[in-house]
């Protein structure tokens, strides 16, 4: 049975942390004051502004900082405020003892796919697949995106929907939600974090990649037997996808529908989880239905 983290109240303490890429300070201001807005008190790591290289601080810092978040008994939710690459450097380090006596929404995307897996995979915690400060920029804190995230900590039922796409699979699927980068999902293949599919409804995304990579990465999950069994698909934005000088041959989506084409699970693409700002806030580990018609999409929150 997965484990729910207590949803978030007035008051409540939000801890921010920058566990893997660097973030300047500046560009989180729109969501801390949101934030605060919201009814949250907010509590500061040393990594945010901070930098080390490519960082937000070397990974002994960033361990450190990650660890005080997760120990602290103040704060409910830990927001990860940018991804990146380095949270794989630091996850074995961290010690999730206090963590699993006293579980609290850990939030963010892309790069924080290691921890959302690994929590659930070790530990069954539901944690939130969602927008992180960069989507609240520029006023975009008022759409309805980044206001999923709101309504998710404080423990509304999710209820998303999506027109259809001509690659879809038709059919009705029910399952604990899992995923998250595609990249970073292919990463923990073999390690202790790695996600177990049978049963999931499964759901990917991926930004920047070349398309002979996101096909080998496929190829990578399907070996693994990660795709098989599954009970539901999701493909989700694909987005600033580059080419060979030789080209690949094929667009993104087709290059992963050949890999899918034989399951009989339902399949939809185009689901607005993304690197851009469609990105709806994810509850992994949670149960979902996915609806999969000829008219619409409907991916819904269970009790």
């Amino acid at each position: 049975m997965i484990i729910l983290p207590p949803y978030l109240r007035k008051g409540d303490t939000i801890g921010m942390v920058c566990p893997s890429g660097f973030m300047a300070l500046e560009k989180t201001t729109a969501c801390i004051e949101q934030l605060k807005d919201w009814g949250y008190k907010i509590k500061m790591g040393k990594t945010p502004g901070h930098q080390f290289h490519y960082f937000s601080g070397t990974d002994k810092e960033r361990l450190q900082d990650m660890q005080q978040m997760l120990d602290d008994a103040e704060i409910k939710a830990v927001f990860c405020l940018r991804g990146g690459y380095g949270m794989s450097r630091i996850i074995e380090g961290l010690d999730f003892k206090k963590f699993r006596k006293n579980p609290k929404w850990l939030i963010g995307f892309s790069d924080i796919t290691v921890l959302h897996a690994h929590v659930y995979r070790q530990f069954g915690i539901a944690s939130l697949h969602a927008p992180m400060a960069s989507a609240f920029n520029e006023g975009g804190y008022k759409n309805e995106f980044v206001q999923s995230l709101r309504k998710a900590l404080k423990g509304s039922m999710s209820t998303y929907s999506c027109p259809i796409h001509p690659l879809n699979r038709q059919g009705v699927a029910s399952g604990e939600l899992i995923g998250g980068n595609l990249s970073l999902v292919a990463h923990l293949v073999g390690s202790r974090s790695s996600f177990q599919t049978k049963n999931k409804i499964l759901f990917l995304e991926d930004i920047g990649e070349y398309i002979y990579n996101v096909d080998r990465m496929m190829i990578q999950l399907k070996r693994n037997g990660m795709l098989d069994g599954l009970a539901g698909l999701i493909i989700g934005g694909f987005t600033e996808m580059k080419d060979t000088t030789t080209p690949f041959g094929a667009d993104v989506y087709p290059v992963i529908n050949e890999h899918i084409k034989e399951y009989s699970y339902p399949i939809c693409f185009h689901f607005p989880v993304s690197h851009e700002k469609e990105n709806y806030a994810l509850k992994v580990g949670v149960m979902h239905q996915l609806k999969v018609s000829g008219k619409k999409v409907w991916l819904q929150e269970l009790k």
